[in-house]
């Protein structure tokens, strides 16, 4: 179905990609695996074993990771809906 000069199947890619973009958010917010660090990817403090333990493939200590966590999350600024009035803004 196409709309306007929109070519067949551009509704639908447009979909599919906001879709596949919102799925690569979430597997980025799943959390950390693999091997544990022992020390902070950032300031090179030394991980407590038990936080190791607690969460599998750590990479920061806790103070870089509230730091990271208080931080907004920064999103893509792209308007697939291409709607009049985005346009004209």
């Amino acid at each position: 179905m196409a709309g306007g000069w929109a070519r067949d199947g551009a509704v639908e890619e447009q979909i599919e990609a906001s879709i596949n973009d919102e799925l690569k958010r979430m597997q980025a917010r799943r959390g950390p695996s693999g091997e544990s660090r022992t020390h902070c990817a950032e300031c090179e403090e030394e991980i407590p074993e038990r936080r190791r333990a607690a969460i599998p493939g750590v990479k920061l200590c806790v103070d870089c990771q509230q730091g990271r966590d208080s931080r907004p999350e920064a999103r893509g600024g792209i308007n697939r809906r291409g709607s009049k009035d985005s346009q004209l803004r």
